[in-house]
């Protein structure tokens, strides 16, 4: 492994509307030693077209032939990855251009292998909506069960350390299951409390449907973490009151 590589993992499917922003994100890094493993899930749309025309060849591209799924595109970008740290950019996402530069800093400094930041929301025409979601200072696997205080696109952990991953193939919350399995191998995720990444916020995501979420939130926690039944009914019970009726 290149010593400070930092291999950037990119599912995608019909995101050609969003994806070359989120590139450009990438491309205007102060920090320039990475590689980008984009694993495109077989789009129908001109997400191929943009993402080629992009001249860089730190840009790894690689097309599934048949639909699978964001876990299977999500393991294909990880197979791709070749560097010391890996990094996770959905690809509507968008990173502030200190991102790598300062996570690698605030990892090495205080030893972390597993880590995320503060983020904030836009939508689809890139303008800010006012709303930051703090990290926790460090989450254990429980806390994560609770109800996953961690952007997606804000995670980095060291693969020197820790080692590759396979994501579980559920459709919906596989980035959930990715986080508590790394949590069986290191205790805590810590968070970096600056914003460095921007979360867009869409009408027609796979994330929009609340409803239909809770029934991949149970299977996460019977079916791939293996809790008893009440212990699987509390924790969706409790993730329906924070997410759908937005007590907390």
């Amino acid at each position: 492994m290149d010593n400070k590589l930092v291999s950037i993992i990119m599912p995608t499917y019909n995101c050609a509307k969003f994806i070359k922003r989120t590139i450009e994100s990438v491309l205007a890094q102060t920090y320039d030693n990475w590689e980008l493993c984009i694993a495109d899930d077989c789009s129908k749309d001109d997400t191929e077209e943009v993402v080629k025309a992009f001249n860089d060849n730190r840009i790894k591209y690689y097309k599934l032939e048949t639909n699978q799924g964001a876990a299977m595109a999500r393991n294909k970008a990880m197979e791709m990855a070749t560097g010391k740290y890996m990094a996770f950019l959905d690809s509507d996402d968008i990173w502030k251009k200190d991102k790598l530069e300062k996570q690698i800093k605030f990892m090495e400094e205080n030893d972390y292998n597993f880590t995320c930041t503060d983020y904030e929301q836009i939508d689809e025409q890139d303008n800010l909506l006012n709303k930051i979601i703090k990290t926790k200072k460090k989450a254990d696997y429980n806390r994560i069960l609770l109800d996953c205080p961690v952007g997606n696109s804000t995670v980095m952990y060291n693969v020197d350390k820790l080692g590759k991953f396979e994501v579980p193939n559920i459709r919906k919350r596989n980035d959930d299951a990715l986080w508590l399995q790394i949590l069986k191998k290191e205790k805590y995720i810590y968070g970096m409390p600056e914003v460095l990444m921007e979360y867009r916020i869409r009408s027609n995501s796979i994330s929009s449907n609340k409803i239909d979420l809770i029934k991949y939130h149970w299977y996460l926690y019977r079916q791939i973490e293996h809790l008893s039944i009440f212990r699987s009914a509390f924790h969706v019970c409790w993730w329906c009151l924070i997410k759908v009726l937005h007590i907390k």
